[in-house]
């Protein structure tokens, strides 16, 4: 079949169902005796068969061949630094870090080679924590998939449009756009710019979902309608596929005699999406004082403990600023929680240089840190009119586990080893005598 589909469909967690040719969903029962088309029913499982109905998630794909038709799986052949928890290759450090860009590679490299973990915690085996990946990529995936049963994957690009061919559909995803691929899907990436590079969330724990909005009350944030499921779409190309899976921390790759992505037809609520950072209703003070950042949680990963996240992805948008007598920048400080922030573009308003767009920084839990000496210096001395923070888009994942960085993000030259001067030179406070 040839490309020409790559259209969505709105809402988060609802139950979609769509078919590329007509009638290829079955009516009234998931598995019937005989499948429309000779087609084969096989159910997509994100949660136990047993979990709350309103925690429960899978989907049903109707496809020309099952996924159980294949030979065994065999070790990757190639290096990689992608790594996964426990993260165990360096002793964990308490010092703040911060990377310069990933540098796109000079050969051609594909999005599942050019996967570099910075940092991670929890254990794949059990389910909980995360991994974080930036990638750097000049190649399209050609006649490969790739998918991990480690857990699901939250793409955000920084540099370079990407072309996401899922099971379930295609996905257009440009900077400024997330995509979230569930635990398991297949998928391929194609390069509609010739060059990309940008991050990845891989988490492990509990799926990924829209936070609550407690005395925010019914509006803000992400609305549900804004994030975009594919419609069904499907390629009859019986040519050889490389499948590159993830388990385990280790990857996996075995032949294919012909394309993954035959998927007919499906109905479900386990599906990837499509969201666009744009369109988030960013939430703020009219009053005094900077709110805590957990006001720009586009999706949150809960744990067992109320309140405190596996993983929360939170942005920094565009918007305005108005609260009177007060320090607009983030404010000093030190959280239990663990931050890993990246710059998709633009410059972030707590720090005047060195936090450039494709980079990253972390702050472990109970690491000090804040606005840089040229930022602190510039607030305190602004004039408090209402002024809009514009062009700019940052974003945090923030885990309640210690982030532990890989050997890569510790020995590479892109790391800053001069990071903790921006925060040098503080005056002391003068006290009355």
């Amino acid at each position: 079949m040839t490309d020409s589909s790559t259209g969505m469909m709105p809402g988060f967690g609802n139950h979609f169902a769509t078919e590329a040719v007509k009638g290829a969903l079955p009516v009234g029962r998931n598995s019937p005796q005989q499948v429309p088309f000779g087609l084969y029913a096989e159910q997509l499982s994100g949660s136990a068969f047993t979990a709350p109905r309103a925690e429960n998630r899978r989907s049903w794909l109707y496809r020309m061949r099952p996924t159980a038709s294949h030979m065994p799986y065999a070790p990757y052949g190639k290096d990689s630094l992608l790594r996964a928890a426990p993260f165990d290759e360096v002793p964990p450090s308490p010092n703040r870090l911060r990377w310069d860009p990933l540098p796109l590679p000079e050969t051609p490299v594909d999005f599942i080679d050019g996967l570099v973990t910075y940092a991670g915690n929890g254990d794949v085996g059990t389910m909980g924590g995360i991994a974080i990946h930036l990638y750097a990529a000049t190649r399209s995936m050609q006649n490969r998939a790739f998918y991990s049963a480690d857990g699901e994957m939250l793409i955000v690009p920084q540099q370079g449009r990407l072309r996401i061919v899922t099971e379930m559909g295609v996905i257009p995803l440009e900077p400024l756009q997330v995509a979230l691929i569930p635990r398991g899907v297949r998928f391929a990436v194609a390069l509609v710019d010739g060059a990309a590079r940008g991050y990845v969330c891989e988490n492990y724990g509990s799926p990924f979902r829209l936070p609550d909005l407690g005395p925010i009350g019914a509006n803000g944030l992400a609305n549900p309608r804004d994030f975009e499921t594919p419609i069904a779409w499907f390629e009859d190309q019986d040519t050889g596929f490389e499948i590159v899976q993830k388990f385990q921390g280790r990857l996996w790759s075995m032949a294919l005699a012909h394309s993954p992505f035959d998927v007919v037809a499906w109905h479900g609520n386990l599906a990837p999406c499509r969201y666009d950072l744009r369109r988030f209703n960013t939430i703020n003070t009219v009053s005094y004082d900077h709110p805590d950042p957990s006001i720009f949680t586009v999706l949150t990963a809960p744990s067992e403990v109320p309140g405190t996240a596996n993983c929360d992805f939170v942005i920094f948008p565009s918007r305005w600023m108005v609260a009177e007598e007060t320090f607009r920048p983030p404010w000093f400080h030190r959280n239990v929680m663990s931050e890993f922030m990246g710059l998709i573009h633009g410059a972030y308003d707590a720090k005047a240089g060195g936090f450039a767009p494709g980079g990253a920084s972390l702050h472990n839990c109970m690491a000090g840190h804040g606005p840089d000496r040229a930022s602190y210096d510039a607030a305190i001395a602004a004039d408090l009119k209402p002024h809009r923070i514009a062009e700019t888009m940052a974003f945090m994942f923030e885990s309640r586990y210690v982030l532990r960085p890989t050997r890569f993000a510790t020995e590479t030259e892109l790391v800053q080893l001069d990071y903790d001067e921006c925060w040098a030179d503080f005056r002391k406070a003068e006290l009355p005598k």
